[in-house]
C-alpha cells in the first residue's frame, strides 16, 4: 500500500528553486496561521496534482506527481489529488480509475491525519455558478452573444489590440439573466458565453475578457445531465486551488501566461468575502521532454487507433500503465525525477538518464537466473547418458544472506548462436573447434566440431568435458581459460515466449519541429523469441522480475504471464549501448 504523503522523506532532498519558496514561505510564517472550516490548524504546504480524466498519464506526468506529493511529503504538509472534471465530452470513468491506480503504484495517496483528499472540480459546481454571478453582479462579468468567429476576430493579436464586445456594457441583471437560461438549457451551444470583463488591450491575451462558462449538452459521468454549462478551466482551477487551502499550486511553464487570470479571479472573489488571504500562488517549472518518446496525449491516441502500438499499455508506450507492464518500478521513477530536478526553463532530458535509474534500481533488487534467447544445441558426447548433475551459483552475487540457486547440467544443452564460430575472428575466446571455454557454474568443455544442415546452418555443437573441472571443487583451479558461457540443460530448461523491447522512436526528438513523429518510428522495437529458462522460470509471478544473467533485467507480463506458462519482456539491457 502506499505511503501517507506527510510522512518526511528519510533522505536529503536535493534543493531546488521550488523549495527554497516554500522555505521561504515557510520562515516568514506566511501561511501559519490558517485554519479549516472546523477552526482546526491546516499545514503549511498543500499542494494538488489536478488531471483532467481525458486519458492515461505518461511519464511526464509521472514526474509532476513525484514533485507535488513528494514536496508535500517532505515539507509534513498534503497533497489533493483533484480531477479537473470540466468538460465532458472528452472524459470517462476509465481514465478517473486508471489515474488513481498510476498514483498510488507510484508510491502516493491523497491520506493527511485521517482524512481523504481525493477531489473534483464538479464538487465545486454549485459555488463555481454562485461566484460567477457575484462576478456577474459586481461588474466584472457580462454573457457575450457574439459567435465564436465573432469573438476571435474581435481579440486581437499579439502586435494589436482587441476590440470591445458589442455586449461588454451589457447590464448586469441581463447578464444575470441570461445566465441562469443558460443554465436552464433554453439556448444551444456556443449560444451565448460568460466572459470575464479585464482588458480587450492587455498584452497578454490571456486576460483580454476571457470565457468562464460556455454552454455544452453534454452528459458528465459523474454530474449527469444536471448542467449544460460548464466552467472553464483557468476559471475552475484557481477557485478549487482556494476552496481546498492550497498553498502552492505547481503547473508547468505553459501556464506562465494564464497565472496573472489566476491571480486576478482570486483576488476579485475575495473582495466579494468568499476567501480569506493569504490566497494560493501560482509557480511555473518545466515540463518533461523526454528523448525518443512523445507525450502528446492526441499522438499517442494515435499510435492506439492505430494499432501501431498494442494499446495503452504496450510495453514501449510512455504511459504510466505501459512503463509499468514493461517492469519499470516506481522507486526507478521516484529516483529519476529526483535526478532530473526541477527547472525554470525548458530543455531535454535523455533517454538514458531514466533507463539508468531503472537500472540501479534493479541491479539490487532482481534475483538472476539464465536464459537462452537464440539457442543452439550443445552436445557434451562424453557426458553420461541418462545423467544429469547439479550446479549452483548465487541468488544474486552481491547478497550472499538470499542464498543459492540449484540448476541440473545433462548431455543436451542449449546456448547462444553467438558463443560458437566455425572459424573465429581476433579476439574471440568461446567456443571454436580445439578451444577450451566455462560452462558458467559447471564444467570445462572442449569443442569438437558441429553439425550443419543441408544450407550448411549450423545446428548443433559437439564438445568433450572435463569430469574433474566443475566450478567450485578443487580441481576447477586446474583448468585456465578465457572464455565463460552461459547455458541451459535441455532436458530441464523452462520454454518460454520471450519478448525483446527497443525504444518505440529511432529519432530522438520524433515530434519536434513539426515533423511527422510517425516517421521516426523503430520498425525493430519489438520482436518476440522463443526461449529457453534456467528451471524454475515456470514459477514466475506476474511482475516478477530477474536479471537473465547477460542480457538484462526481464519480468513476467502482468497481463499474459499465467502458472507454469510465462511470458517475459525485456525491461532495459545490461548496459545503455545506445550511443554505439
Amino acid at each position: 500500500m502506499s505511503h501517507d504523503t506527510n510522512k518526511t522523506a528519510d533522505h536529503a532532498a536535493p534543493s531546488n528553486f521550488l523549495r527554497g519558496i516554500i522555505d521561504a514561505d515557510t520562515q516568514s510564517g506566511k501561511y501559519a496561521a490558517r485554519t479549516d472550516d472546523k477552526g482546526q490548524p491546516l499545514p503549511v504546504v498543500i499542494t494538488r496534482f489536478p488531471p483532467e480524466p481525458n486519458g492515461y498519464l505518461h511519464i511526464g506526468h509521472a514526474k509532476s506527481i513525484c514533485l507535488n506529493f513528494g514536496l508535500a511529503r517532505d515539507y509534513d504538509g498534503r497533497c489533493h489529488l483533484r480531477f479537473d472534471d470540466t468538460n465532458p465530452a472528452k472524459e470517462d470513468q476509465e481514465y478517473v480509475d486508471t489515474i488513481i491506480d498510476s498514483v498510488q503504484w507510484l508510491g502516493f495517496n491523497w491520506q493527511h491525519n485521517g482524512q481523504t483528499h481525493l477531489h473534483y472540480a464538479s464538487d465545486y459546481f454549485d459555488q463555481l455558478y454562485a461566484m460567477a454571478q457575484w462576478l456577474i453582479g459586481a461588474g466584472y462579468a457580462y454573457v457575450d452573444s457574439q459567435s465564436a468567429e465573432q469573438m476571435a476576430a474581435n481579440r486581437g493579436n499579439f502586435s494589436e489590440p482587441g476590440t470591445d464586445s458589442p455586449f461588454r456594457a451589457r447590464p448586469a441583471a441581463e447578464s444575470l439573466d441570461l445566465l441562469g437560461r443558460m443554465k436552464a438549457g433554453e439556448f444551444k451551444d456556443g449560444e451565448h458565453i460568460l466572459r470575464a470583463k479585464i482588458d480587450m488591450a492587455s498584452p497578454n491575451m490571456n486576460m483580454r475578457d476571457p470565457a468562464i462558462y460556455r454552454i455544452r449538452h453534454a452528459h458528465h459521468h459523474r454530474t449527469g445531465d444536471a448542467w449544460c454549462i460548464y466552467p472553464m478551466y483557468d476559471y475552475t482551477h484557481p477557485i478549487s486551488d482556494a476552496l481546498e487551502n492550497i498553498t502552492h499550486s505547481l503547473c508547468t511553464l505553459e501556464f506562465q501566461d494564464h497565472r496573472p487570470f489566476y491571480d486576478w479571479i482570486l483576488e476579485r472573489l475575495t473582495e466579494g468575502g468568499f476567501f480569506k488571504q493569504p490566497l494560493p500562488q501560482q509557480y511555473e517549472f518545466a515540463r518533461l521532454n523526454l528523448t525518443y518518446a512523445i507525450t502528446s496525449k492526441r499522438k499517442l491516441l494515435q499510435l492506439v487507433e492505430e494499432n501501431i502500438v498494442d494499446g495503452w499499455d504496450d510495453p514501449r508506450m510512455p504511459t504510466i500503465v505501459g512503463i509499468r507492464r514493461r517492469g519499470f518500478t516506481p522507486e526507478s521513477i521516484q529516483l529519476f525525477a529526483e535526478r532530473i530536478g526541477v527547472a525554470k526553463s525548458d530543455s531535454w532530458i535523455d533517454m538514458s538518464t531514466l533507463e539508468g535509474a531503472l537500472r540501479d534500481d534493479l541491479d539490487a533488487k532482481a534475483p538472476r537466473t539464465v536464459a537462452v534467447l537464440k539457442p543452439l544445441k550443445l552436445m557434451i558426447d562424453n557426458f553420461p547418458l541418462n545423467e544429469s548433475v547439479a550446479c549452483s551459483a548465487p541468488v544474486h552475487p552481491h547478497h550472499p544472506e538470499r542464498g543459492v540457486r540449484e540448476f541440473m547440467i545433462s548431455r543436451e544443452l542449449w546456448i547462444e548462436e553467438e558463443d560458437f564460430m566455425e572459424e573465429p575472428g581476433k579476439g574471440y575466446f568461446r567456443l571454436y573447434p580445439g578451444n577450451k571455454v566455462r560452462l558458467r557454474y559447471g564444467y570445462v568443455i572442449e569443442c569438437t566440431g558441429c553439425d550443419k544442415d543441408a544450407s550448411g546452418k549450423v545446428i548443433a555443437v559437439h564438445c568433450n568435458y572435463f569430469a574433474d573441472s566443475k566450478s567450485g571443487t578443487e580441481g576447477s583451479a586446474n583448468y585456465k581459460v578465457k572464455g565463460n558461457i552461459h547455458w541451459v540443460s535441455a532436458a530441464h530448461a523452462i520454454e518460454a515466449e520471450v519478448r525483446i523491447y527497443e525504444r518505440l522512436f529511432s529519432d530522438p526528438q520524433p515530434d519536434a519541429g513539426g515533423k511527422d513523429f510517425k516517421q521516426g518510428l523503430n520498425p525493430h522495437s519489438k520482436s518476440v523469441v522463443k526461449a529457453y529458462l534456467e528451471a524454475g522460470a515456470e514459477n514466475a509471478q506476474p511482475d516478477q522480475k530477474f536479471q537473465f544473467e547477460r542480457h538484462g533485467y526481464f519480468v513476467a507480463d502482468r497481463i499474459d504471464s499465467k502458472a507454469g506458462t510465462p511470458v517475459f519482456n525485456r525491461i532495459v539491457t545490461l548496459k545503455d549501448s545506445s550511443g554505439k
